[in-house]
């Protein structure tokens, strides 16, 4: 554990003949008063010390906290979770559910998976996991806790419609294999709509199969949703750019202490597609997001949507360690073809960083290559703005309370269900009646007011359970405000 600790405390000295030998008799000397502390406190604490708690919970992330927000440390178990994460697989069991404080209701079982080999269906209610009753969680400590579930085989306490006993499964977790791009559909003819939901190895390839399986070239335009997508390998996002932009154009700029200045431009060969793009964006899109938005923003070619993105636009390089740990280092910042920074400014302690020779964004507006004003220095902002839908006092309680996962369930079990199924107006009393034994009993005009939310609402969750969790999100990705926003400025364009 030491030895994990001083290798991150010389890490500098990696640089070779860019550390001078001054600079590395100081760090010798720093190195030195750590591990004569850490000496003393071992030999004469009142209490035994853990390595453990001390260095790779103490010292080391109190030595990078100092540094700024995203370099951290990685123990032996988070490391091989980091390196899980680049192999894009992660343990679980297939089960995709609908999270609810103190419920967990399952949509579908993905085919191959546990899940699926264990019996469980959609609309199946799993009330316990390993003797642990999940009414008590809350909806923060439920993700928490069905997280840490995954890792180990877990046995499953059920309720389902119909069956009058509980029913117990046992599942053992398998690595799987995860999909960046989970949903690819047409809005409508000749305009598609693709989620990358992150930046993984295979997702340019993913991107590139889902577009052509919506037509290729022959597609009118295209809605790219990035909205949520944290970021992920830097490479993918330079593939999804070579798509769209010309051979030879910028795709970023990469600066920092220790590195010669980079330009990454689009490949010689590159054959990019040529229709109408919008990209959605929001506050939680980051990193290898906000190279693409912030690309393509440049360069003319799509039209961004929705909310300023995270600004997160810093180059991290990991770094192994001994004892199988690992450090993410910041280690220089990402620019935009305009040469705008995408990284906001933050706090570390009483230090700002803002505009310093890491962070040079002293000015706050670029331009596009046809002239047009965009801001630097705090995330992409969107040529047009979207937000969600707003919530209302019905659509809050009708979520709260779980009414629409619930009547779903009922109504599959009732009723065959196949892809031309709507919510019609028998479907819908019979909705309100439901809604109204749970005491939500709106009066008519707000009824008539969120009418529209609940038929497409209902709709996407009955679709959810009958036919899988790639039908609903269509209906609930149709209906939503800020793809319909992105479709009128693909039309437009």
């Amino acid at each position: 554990m030491l030895a994990a600790f001083l290798c991150v405390c010389s890490l500098s000295a990696q640089g070779g003949p860019t550390v001078s030998a001054a600079e590395d008799a100081k760090i010798d000397r720093e190195v030195k008063r750590i591990t004569d502390l850490y000496a003393v406190v071992d030999a004469h604490e009142a209490d035994p010390v853990s390595p453990d708690q001390a260095i790779y919970q103490g010292a080391i992330p109190g030595l990078l906290r100092k540094l700024d927000p995203h370099s951290v440390f990685f123990d032996p178990g988070q490391f091989e979770q980091l390196k899980q994460m680049e192999r894009s697989t992660s343990k679980g069991f297939g089960t995709v559910v609908s999270l609810m404080p103190g419920r967990v209701i399952v949509l579908q079982a993905l085919p191959g998976t546990p899940s699926a080999r264990s019996g469980i269906a959609p609309g199946d209610e799993i009330l316990a996991v390993n003797n642990i009753r999940l009414d008590r969680f809350d909806l923060e400590q439920l993700t928490q806790f069905l997280t840490e579930s995954r890792q180990k085989p877990a046995q499953l306490y059920v309720r389902r419609t119909g069956v009058s006993h509980l029913l117990s499964m046992t599942l053992t977790p398998e690595e799987l294999q995860s999909k960046s791009v989970d949903r690819a559909f047409l809005l409508q003819p000749g305009i598609g709509y693709v989620r990358v939901v992150s930046w993984e190895s295979q997702t340019g390839q993913q991107l590139h199969y889902a577009i052509e399986q919506l037509g290729g070239d022959k597609l009118k335009g295209l809605v790219l949703d990035l909205r949520d997508n944290p970021g992920g390998i830097i490479g993918a996002a330079m593939e999804a750019c070579a798509m769209f932009l010309e051979p030879g154009q910028t795709i970023l700029s990469v600066r920092g202490r220790k590195s010669a200045p980079e330009v990454e431009k689009v490949p010689a060969g590159a054959k990019p597609y040529l229709f109408p793009v919008a990209i959605l964006v929001n506050g939680k899109s980051a990193s290898a997001s906000e190279i693409v938005a912030g690309a393509l923003q440049d360069h003319d070619r799509a039209t961004i949507v929705g909310e300023t993105s995270f600004g997160k636009g810093l180059v991290e390089s990991v770094f192994p360690l001994s004892e199988k740990t690992g450090i993410a280092l910041t280690t220089a910042l990402y620019y935009t073809p305009s040469g705008r920074s995408i990284q906001k400014p933050f706090q570390v302690g009483d230090f700002e960083l803002a505009a310093t020779a890491a962070h040079p964004n002293e000015q706050s507006e670029f331009h596009t290559d046809k002239g047009r004003p965009v801001r630097g220095g705090g995330g992409i902002t969107p040529d047009i703005l979207a937000e969600p839908a707003a919530q209302t006092r019905v659509s809050i309680a009708l979520e709260a309370s779980g009414s629409f996962v619930s009547f779903a369930t009922e109504y599959c079990h009732n009723h065959k269900v196949d892809a031309n199924f709507e919510v019609t107006p028998e479907v819908l009393d019979q909705f309100q009646a439901y809604a109204a034994g749970r005491r939500i009993q709106p009066g008519v005009s707000e009824w008539t007011a969120n009418r529209a939310f609940i038929e497409h609402h209902l709709k996407a969750e009955i679709l959810d359970q009958a036919l899988g969790v790639e039908q609903g999100d269509e209906v609930e990705l149709s209906y939503d405000p800020m793809v319909r926003k992105a479709l009128e400025a693909v039309v437009g364009r």
